[in-house]
Parts: C-alpha cells; sequence; structure tokens
C-alpha cells in the first residue's frame, strides 16, 4: 500500500519512493542534553517513533540515526552567546561532561517509559570531531566557508537558492537583521560552521585555525553523512528546527556535495499547554515526569498526542491527561474482552478494519483517524480473539502495551473474566435480572463493573 508524506521541503503531500526497496535511512535531530527534555520535546519523538514504526508496519527495514548535541549548540541562533551546555554546567557546579551523560540517561529514561525505539544509531557531536573538522575543511577548499577573527563561517552567497525550506525572502530581512554579533561577517546570515575559543573555554579542540569548538549545524551533516550516506530518505524534527538548523544544514550538504541530504523533510508542531506556550515564567514547563508524579501511565501521554495530527498543534491540559488515562485503561480492558471472547467475527470485518487503519497511518501518519478505527474494533458488540489479534497488530504501530497491565489495571481472574462473557451475553439476550444477578457477583468477588459506549470496563476495588 502506498505511504504520502507532507514533505517540507516541496510544501506538499507527496507519495513516499525510498532510495532503496527494502530499507528506509533516518536522520532525525535528537536533544541537546543541557536539560530536561519536556513533553513538548518528547512529543517530536513520538512523532519519529509512530513513523518508524509505519514504515516497519509497510515491510520496510529501518536504518534511523539521531545525535546526542553535547557541544556547539549556542544559546542564540545567531551565533552568539555561551554553549549551552557550558552555561549549564556552570549554572549546576559540574562538568560538561557530566552534565551531557546526566541528561542524556533521564532522556533515554523518558523514551523507554513511553515505549519508543531507539534508533540503530544513537551518535555524540563529541565522539564525532574529527568528522566534523574533515567536513568544515573540504566546505573552506571549496569556497563556500571564510575564516573571521572569532569564526569560520558558510557562505550562503555561494549557493544557488537559500533558503529552501522556510522560503523566507532575505532581502526583505536584511533591513533588521543583527550585523552587530560579528561585523566580519560577508552576510548577517552567514552562519558559524566552528568556533575559535577563548582562553577559558571548558570545550575545544585542536584545529587549522587554533583551539576551538564545532558550530551546532555541522554535526547532523557529518554525522548524516557518516552514517547514511551523502542522501539518504527522511529528515526529522520539530518545527522550530525549519529555519534555522535545518536550513543550514542543508546549506552545507550542497557546499560539500551539491546534494540536498534528505529527500523528504517531516517537521513536529508545537505543543501548547493550556492553550498558550509552555514557559518557565508560566510555571507551566512539564517534564515527563511531572505526569508520571501525578499518577498517571506514560503511555497516557503517548494515546494523547495521537489525538491531533504531529503536523497541527495539540493542546496539553491535566483535564485531557484525564480523559487519555481513562481511554488508555478502556483500550485494555477492551483488548482482554476480545481476548476471551467467545464469538466469531467473519475475516471479512476484520480485513477490512485492518485496511482502513492501514490506509489512516499510511496517509502522513493519520494517528487520529487510526485511533478512530481502534475504538471501532473495541467496541465491536461481538468479543472475538481474531479481533484482540488485530489490536495487538494495530498496537505494533501504537506502541501502547496493550497486552501489559499497569499497576491501576491488574491482571482480571479468568473466573471474572468468565462472568463478565456471561453477563454480556445476558444483555445481548436482554435477559436484565441475569445481567443484574452477575453484575452484582462480580461486585462480591472484588471488582467494579461499568457499561459506556466503548465497552465494559472492569477496575479492581
Amino acid at each position: 500500500m502506498d505511504i504520502f508524506f507532507s514533505n517540507t521541503l516541496t510544501r506538499k503531500k507527496e507519495l513516499f519512493k525510498p532510495i532503496d526497496e527494502k530499507e528506509v535511512r533516518i536522520y532525525s535531530c535528537g536533544p541537546t542534553v543541557y536539560k530536561d527534555a519536556t513533553i513538548g520535546n518528547l512529543r517530536t519523538n513520538i512523532f519519529q517513533d509512530v513513523l518508524r514504526r509505519v514504515l516497519r508496519y509497510n515491510g520496510y527495514k529501518i536504518k534511523h540515526a539521531m545525535n546526542i548535541t553535547d557541544v556547539g549548540h549556542l544559546v542564540s541562533d545567531g551565533d552568539e552567546g555561551e554553549d549551552k551546555m557550558i552555561k549549564s554546567a556552570k549554572e549546576e557546579h559540574k562538568s560538561p561532561e557530566e552534565i551531557a551523560e546526566h541528561y542524556t540517561k533521564l532522556f533515554f529514561d523518558d523514551l523507554k517509559a513511553l515505549n519508543i525505539e531507539l534508533p540503530e544509531i544513537v551518535c555524540k557531536a563529541t565522539d564525532h570531531i574529527k568528522e566534523m573538522l574533515q567536513y568544515v575543511e573540504t566546505l573552506v577548499e571549496k569556497g563556500y566557508a571564510y575564516e573571521t577573527s572569532t569564526a569560520i563561517y558558510f557562505d550562503i552567497s555561494k549557493l544557488d537558492k537559500y533558503p529552501v525550506l522556510s522560503n523566507l525572502n532575505l532581502e526583505d530581512q536584511k533591513a533588521g537583521a543583527r550585523v552587530e554579533v560579528d561585523p566580519e561577517k560577508k552576510n548577517p546570515y552567514d552562519f558559524a560552521l566552528w568556533i575559535k575559543a577563548p582562553e577559558n573555554h571548558l570545550m575545544k579542540w585542536d584545529s587549522p585555525w587554533g583551539p576551538s569548538y564545532p558550530g551546532w549545524h555541522i554535526e547532523c551533516s557529518a554525522m548524516g553523512q557518516k552514517y547514511l550516506g551523502e542522501q539518504f530518505d527522511i529528515h526529522t524534527g520539530g518545527i522550530d528546527l525549519i529555519p534555522t538548523h535545518h536550513e543550514n544544514e542543508i546549506a552545507q550538504s550542497k557546499g560539500y556535495c551539491g546534494k540536498i541530504p534528505a529527500n523528504y523533510w517531516l517537521h513536529g508542531e508545537y505543543l501548547l499547554i493550556d492553550g498558550g506556550k509552555m514557559s518557565k515564567s508560566l510555571g507551566n514547563v512539564y517534564l515527563l515526569k511531572d505526569i508520571i508524579d501525578r499518577g498517571y501511565n506514560p503511555l497516557s501521554y503517548k494515546l494523547f498526542s495521537y489525538s491531533s495530527h504531529y503536523r497541527n498543534k495539540l493542546n496539553f491540559t491535566w483535564k485531557a491527561m484525564d480523559a487519555a488515562e481513562k481511554s488508555l485503561e478502556r483500550l485494555k480492558n477492551g483488548y482482554r474482552l476480545h481476548l476471551n471472547g467467545t464469538d466469531d467475527v467473519e475475516d471479512k470485518v476484520v480485513n477490512q478494519y485492518e485496511e482502513r487503519f492501514h490506509r489512516a497511518i499510511n496517509d502522513d501518519l493519520n494517528m487520529p483517524l487510526a485511533i478512530g478505527v481502534v475504538w471501532e474494533v473495541v467496541r465491536n458488540e461481538k468479543k472475538s480473539p481474531k479481533l484482540a489479534k488485530l489490536l495487538l497488530k494495530f498496537d505494533e504501530v501504537l506502541g501502547l502495551k496493550i497486552d501489559e497491565e499497569d499497576k491501576k489495571q491488574e491482571d482480571i481472574p479468568e473466573e471474572i473474566l468468565s462472568l463478565i462473557e456471561e453477563r454480556k451475553q445476558a444483555r445481548e439476550n436482554k435477559n436484565w435480572k441475569e445481567s443484574d444477578r452477575l453484575r452484582d457477583l462480580i461486585n462480591s468477588k472484588g471488582y467494579n463493573i461499568k457499561d459506556t459506549k466503548d465497552g465494559t470496563e472492569v477496575t479492581r476495588k
């Protein structure tokens, strides 16, 4: 079945045609590990996880690389200010290496809690100084970069077009551009490839230009080229990376080898908090830990993320998390009711459900539409192991572990499941007296039973 993606590069939805028919190569911009990842950051990781799962659902093998930025990301995209790693190290009275190790571990813990798969290749910037340096030297040799007293800059005037993703008209913006950052720049939009380090700088390496350190953008170009080649299939990241980081990756690649590195560029939209931006001043910077500390299953946040398309903004509220938590419980309970059901469902019905789900996920990862199909399966009046098997197949994409019980929903004994099935048959036969008797019996054995539009919910008292 064909797959379609909304390609930021071409500004349209396109049929996906991989370079290699058997293996899809993906590069994802990972975290700058100077602080905790927020739930907004993690929404991007969830979308990237769905992308992997959808491609595998379609039979592709995946070679996926993700960077860990532990040097070179300045506090401003205008090549000014401190390196974020060094700033955090000073604030926390630790070394940059200690900061990187600490926040990288917390990031991986969050991915595990959300059942997000790790890419095949996870690459740290500081492990690839040699590759980055070689990349910069090549750009200098080819005339795409020049030296000032403070840095090595990429010369955007050498390109046929810049920018290509954000489609901004630089001539209209030059009047307000920041030129005072470095008066030696040829163009306000030239960006730093390599930065000459002050004597007391905590992170620096030897180079042809003296002790120095890489700029932020060069790491992704160098590592993408090393692990995936000069051209690969898909590049992902948050929408905030389009106007600077990803534009500059493309510029570097065109200078280095004359090619745009990826054929498809996919970007996830912002997460809003109570209808507004996430902000320290507003006290609404939430981490996954905050969700867990409030008693929610972290996978409820993953399910919540599926309520909006990855290219649309999503509004986070605690009320929405309450609904997502209940929905995850209903989904798991619905799976178990089908697993222990005795009804027969025609293969034609199962195949129709599967085709609709497949079409939804292949249509630019349309998870809201796909989830709609999931709930139709859950609510099917016939409780059949065939439908449980189908839900489990859907979960290969959802990644919600629907066959595993969480702390709030422990294993329901076979005896209780059998009584639930008997009660279901009684209700279908409109034998309300028997239905009430079985409900009371289930209650007497320590379980609450509730009939909803999504099916029967059962929880331990």
